[in-house]
């Protein structure tokens, strides 16, 4: 397991912008993760107080830095920067998080890895609960 400290070593999400909590799980092609960030006051992706569904897709997101920073780690080096590119299939099933009473959990499974980057399937839950999944992409910066 890792704790927060420990993740934000692994991604370039600093301060309050890194949501994830525990990294509980991890292997070449999966991650769980999980956080109660979003029942922070001070999260910085609340707006009036909110924390809208639509942000469940930066969780996820950042489910899938997480997991490459813990893999390029794990093999002796850095996670090499990528932007998201696109998203598929996303289904927001909650409309605000904030008032959601349990920890958040993320699985992430990668499910294409090439020299241009990564796809990853996620599915997030509060609880028992499934509240979003999708499929994102990301493409490898240049260093």
């Amino acid at each position: 397991m890792l704790d927060r400290a420990a993740i934000a070593s692994l991604i370039p999400h600093a301060g309050s912008m890194c949501l994830w909590h525990a990294l509980w799980e991890a292997d070449d092609q999966r991650v769980r993760l999980t956080t109660d960030s979003h029942r922070d006051p001070q999260n910085p992706l609340r707006r009036e107080g909110r924390l809208a569904a639509l942000h469940l897709l930066e969780y996820g997101a950042q489910a899938m830095a997480v997991h490459g920073g813990w893999m390029a780690r794990s093999a002796g080096g850095g996670a090499q920067p990528g932007v998201l590119a696109a998203v598929r299939d996303l289904q927001l099933k909650v409309e605000w998080l904030e008032n959601l009473p349990d920890l958040l959990t993320c699985e992430a499974q990668r499910l294409v890895a090439n020299a241009g980057g990564w796809m990853y399937s996620f599915v997030l839950r509060c609880g028992e609960r499934e509240i979003a999944s999708g499929r994102a992409s990301v493409i490898h910066l240049p260093t």
